[in-house]
């Protein structure tokens, strides 16, 4: 039997009370796709309701910190400019805390299934009306799985992509790392802003009920 896992690192462009003053005069970059990713987290709830399964997301800017990343890659313009203390309350407060429910959460599913498959959820302004299905070389379960729902998505005229050597984000390796390939499916879904944003070339709801309605068909 299969678990399900759906987390979405840039859910909000929400800045903590602490933090507003770092972005004063900046509030329209913060609320722009640099900021967050929008339609990500509303995607993201529509697979938790669909699968039942609590959500994991972030819970600030991604311009304060980047979930995804490692190092001094995890900070913008805006966030480096903050004593090196402040950096690491950062990474206690939001980063650990993040890797810390996604941890446990996958640590337990596998624990009480044969396998779980872990959609990371993004929304993406390049892609321009097209859905995006990655998964990373030698992870075996996780391009099986995505090839079927890519097929599915295909069949009902959404267009897809299946690329299944991506490159990795920090976050993503370091799971795909402590997680063995045959039991712990990894894919990272990137899905247009456009749908969203514009409702091109599809309603935002219509592909939010496809993608949902797929993954539940790829998956029995």
């Amino acid at each position: 039997m299969r678990a399900y896992l759906f987390s979405c690192e840039n859910a909000t462009c929400a800045v903590p009370e602490a933090y507003r003053e770092l972005f004063r005069g900046a509030e329209e970059t913060v609320t722009s796709v640099d900021g967050w990713e929008p339609g990500a987290l509303n995607l993201a709830q529509g697979f938790a309701m669909k699968f039942r399964t609590p959500l994991v997301h972030g819970d600030v800017t991604r311009l304060l910190i980047d979930l995804e990343k490692d190092g001094q890659e995890r900070w913008s313009l805006f966030s480096q400019r903050l004593p090196e203390a402040t950096l690491a309350k950062l990474v206690d407060r939001h980063e650990r805390k993040y890797r810390g429910l996604l941890h446990q959460r996958i640590t337990e599913d596998l624990r009480r299934h044969d396998s779980l498959l872990h959609v990371m959820i993004h929304t993406a302004p390049e892609l321009d009306g097209i859905v995006m299905l990655e998964t990373i070389a030698g992870a075996s379960l996780a391009e099986e799985l995505a090839a079927t729902w890519h097929r599915v998505l295909g069949a009902a005229d959404v267009e897809a992509i299946h690329s299944s050597n991506a490159p990795q984000t920090s976050l993503g390796a370091a799971l795909a790392k402590e997680y063995p390939a045959d039991s712990y499916a990894q894919v990272r879904l990137r899905v247009s802003q456009s749908f969203f944003l514009e409702g091109r070339p599809l309603r935002w709801e219509t592909v939010k009920k496809t993608l949902l309605d797929s993954l539940a068909t790829a998956s029995t």
